[in-house]
């Protein structure tokens, strides 16, 4: 997958000085990160190795996008770009594909059940939040823990998780 996007991002090299950031920001995005997350479900919980060189690639659509030099730190493009590293993308990711699925009671049972939500709960529906369809836990806490070792304790710091859900 790596080499499909290296090849894609020497292309987009070569209209570097035609298009604005913009366009080439649009370009990165359809050509590059819906490649990186095409298959999340199959990258959560490898090891870092192994998710590297998608790392890699994502630095070097970061430095195109931007214009940076090779040598640029990567940190700050990534947060200006708002952009979240390649491994805690995957879990994101994956996590809001479980919550989605849940939410709209398209999931296993099983799946459904580690997730009560505010409505359900009889003794909670006076609260202004039974309005909403809002989860009674702790955001992708006990949900991911079907998924591996709770993968979104893991997050960057700085990022929050939204709880709340409305139809």
């Amino acid at each position: 997958m790596a080499s499909t996007c290296y090849y894609h991002l020497r292309r987009l090299f070569q209209l570097l000085g035609c298009v604005r950031q913009n366009v080439m920001l649009h370009l990165v995005t359809s050509l590059i990160l819906t490649r990186i997350d095409s298959c999340n479900s199959v990258l959560v919980n490898l090891p870092v190795s192994t998710v590297a060189p998608l790392q890699c690639v994502q630095n070097t659509a970061a430095r195109l996008v931007l214009g940076l030099d090779r040598r640029a730190h990567i940190t700050p493009a990534l947060k200006q770009l708002h952009w979240l590293p390649v491994r805690h993308r995957i879990t994101f990711k994956v996590a809001c594909t479980l919550m989605h699925s849940v939410f709209h009671q398209n999931s296993s049972p099983y799946l459904r059940d580690l997730v009560p939500f505010v409505d359900d709960d009889p003794t909670k529906r006076r609260l202004r939040s039974a309005t909403t369809r809002t989860a009674a836990t702790v955001y992708g806490q006990r949900l991911n823990s079907t998924i591996a070792r709770s993968p979104l304790q893991h997050r960057p710091p700085g990022t929050i998780s939204h709880r709340t859900y409305v139809t």
